[in-house]
């Protein structure tokens, strides 16, 4: 096992932005344990064609795991049943993560940089508007793994090649580690968690909305809705 400074996490709080278009899933959101669920889940799937498109792939994630009966349950299930199947930085796409960030700006920081690597291979895009919600969760972990003593300039922080720190996930995960924490890449100074389970999650509450503008070369601006904008500062580093 990686050998690194263990932390008891807990009522943590932690900021992540998901695409407006994404709604609440309700068949998790409406039981209130595991075996209301298995039943629900058994009744749609006879009927629903949609089930697994809205719920995900269960097969990435025990029900035993899940934190029924919390406020936004289906906000925290989602990152482990929708997976992306390219990885991110420590998953190498075979099991999911939910990521969050110590504070909006954090959050924000980490999806201006995904959503511009995005949009950068969209040929001929010279403008599109993306809503945001943000979303705010308090969670328990236990173990979480500390790896804020790890400098920037070590190999799991590179900005690019993540070979190294799903290499680090992988050993985590299967060592039983709930959690991990780690420097932002993107937003040098702040925190991030990275959680293999949502089992510690305790309520996930909607915080805001943020319009994203890309205007052709870069993300130009980010509004947060019914208020002041909040603009990037360039250069930035990549995560």
């Amino acid at each position: 096992m990686f050998s690194a400074p263990i932390l008891a996490i807990n009522a943590q709080r932690g900021y992540r932005l998901i695409n407006s278009k994404y709604p609440p899933i309700a068949l998790f959101d409406d039981v209130a344990d595991e075996s209301e669920f298995e039943t629900l889940y058994a009744l749609q799937a006879l009927t629903n064609p949609r089930l697994k498109n809205d719920a995900g792939d269960m097969a990435f994630l025990a029900t035993g795991e899940i934190p029924f009966g919390i406020p936004g349950c289906s906000y925290a299930v989602a990152p482990f049943t929708h997976i992306n199947p390219q990885g991110s930085r420590f998953s190498d796409g075979s099991y999911g993560m939910l990521y969050l960030a110590d504070d909006i700006s954090t959050a924000l920081a980490e999806v201006t940089y995904h959503q511009e690597h995005y949009w950068r291979l969209v040929d001929g895009l010279k403008y599109d508007r993306l809503v945001m919600r943000g979303l705010l969760f308090t969670f328990n972990a236990d173990p979480a793994y500390d790896l804020f003593g790890l400098q920037l300039s070590d190999p799991v922080y590179d900005p690019v090649d993540y070979s190294v720190a799903r290499s680090l996930g992988r050993s985590l995960k299967a060592g039983g580690a709930a959690a991990l924490r780690y420097r932002s890449v993107r937003h040098p100074g702040a925190v991030c968690w990275g959680l293999f389970t949502p089992k510690g999650v305790i309520s996930v509450q909607q915080s805001a909305h943020y319009e994203i503008i890309w205007d052709g070369n870069r993300i130009a601006k980010i509004d947060k809705v019914i208020s002041t904008p909040y603009r990037p500062s360039y250069p930035r580093q990549g995560h």
